[in-house]
């Protein structure tokens, strides 16, 4: 499944030439720089420009090591499969097979950067084109605008059991026409 780009990191990567004689004597202050500060270098020597540094979120996620652990962990906890990758807009998707249905639904649960301060973005396969509560992008309105989204307590998890009570809702639409409303028994 290819996710739309919309949201997409776009960094322009602005450079500022380093000496290499400056990064040999102050290390340890470039590197914080670059790290914690999100600064870019390009390391020049004898007037040569010979290589780069920049902050590692340019190349992989910037969702911390212990949060992805975490988030492993629950899911295992939970009993839950997943395929896990990295998206083209250095993401972590999170993808789960759906068979609570007769058609196989296919979900995908992408933590964004920022991520969990930010909320999932959650994703279905095969849906109709004019599915209601989706976002232009095509994500499913879950969370709303971050009104229901507690990074302390929330998890791919919990995005996972929206999206699964988000698809009764849908094919509930597509059975009566209606999207269930709250209180409903078809809004369980």
């Amino acid at each position: 499944m290819a996710w739309p780009r919309t949201g997409a990191l776009k960094m322009a990567i602005d450079f500022t030439v380093l000496p290499m004689t400056e990064l040999r004597n102050r290390p340890g202050e470039i590197l914080d720089r670059v790290a914690d500060g999100g600064e870019s270098f390009v390391i020049e020597r004898n007037g040569h420009q010979k290589a780069c540094l920049v902050p590692l979120s340019v190349f992989l996620p910037d969702v911390s090591s212990a949060r992805i652990a975490k988030e492993l962990e629950e899911l295992e906890r939970a009993g839950v499969s997943s395929r896990t990758t990295i998206t083209s807009d250095k993401e972590i998707a999170f993808t789960f097979p759906h068979s609570e249905n007769p058609d196989p639904y296919e979900i995908t649960v992408v933590l964004p950067h920022r991520y969990p301060n930010v909320c999932p973005r959650v994703y279905v396969d095969l849906l109709d084109k004019g599915a209601p509560h989706r976002f232009a992008d095509g994500a499913l309105c879950i969370f709303g605008v971050m009104s229901s989204w507690n990074p302390a307590k929330h998890s791919a998890v919990i995005a996972l059991q929206n999206a699964r009570r988000w698809l009764r809702h849908y094919e509930a639409w597509r059975e009566h026409g209606e999207w269930p409303q709250p209180g409903s028994s078809d809004a369980q």
